[in-house]
């Protein structure tokens, strides 16, 4: 699908749920992989992830336009179109859109980093663990306020 289906896919979309017009520009950002788009405040602009439509087809892709035309239309009339607000979420109920997107299969899973670094209180030995690297001298043990020693783990 290019960006000109895309538009008018996105046009007809808001003509036949919301009965107004999408005035602005629709189109696909391979880049997103984590979101299935995203409409912009400022341009008033929404752009779609060509992944979810491969993998997922035609029926969420619309559930992905109708969330953020949600935001579009209701940011439009003044009204509240963030996420938390309930003229969003009652929006969105109504016209059948998606609360969140799917996640990608391909999409590799953030694994927990393993601790890096070791700070161990010199006075009463408690141990402090840690995934990135610190200065001991701008920090004290919360226990006893002894000085810490930084080991890095290998």
């Amino acid at each position: 699908m290019t960006d000109e289906q895309l538009q008018q896919w996105v046009e007809q979309i808001s003509l036949q749920y919301f009965k107004r017009p999408f005035l602005h520009k629709a189109t696909f950002n391979a880049r997103l992989k984590a979101t299935g788009g995203r409409y912009f405040t400022k341009t008033h602009h929404i752009e779609i992830s060509p992944h979810q439509l491969e993998t997922f087809g035609k029926d969420e892709t619309e559930k992905i336009i109708k969330h953020e035309l949600c935001h579009y239309h209701l940011h439009l009339l003044g009204l509240g179109y963030k996420h938390r607000d309930a003229a969003f979420k009652q929006l969105l109920q109504h016209v059948g859109g998606a609360r969140y997107c799917q996640t990608l299969p391909d999409r590799e899973q953030r694994k927990p980093e393993p601790y890096r670094y070791k700070l161990q209180c010199e006075a009463c030995q408690l141990v402090y663990m840690r995934k990135r690297k610190v200065d001991p001298k701008k920090y004290v043990c919360g226990k006893c306020r002894g000085k810490l020693r930084l080991y890095e783990i290998t």
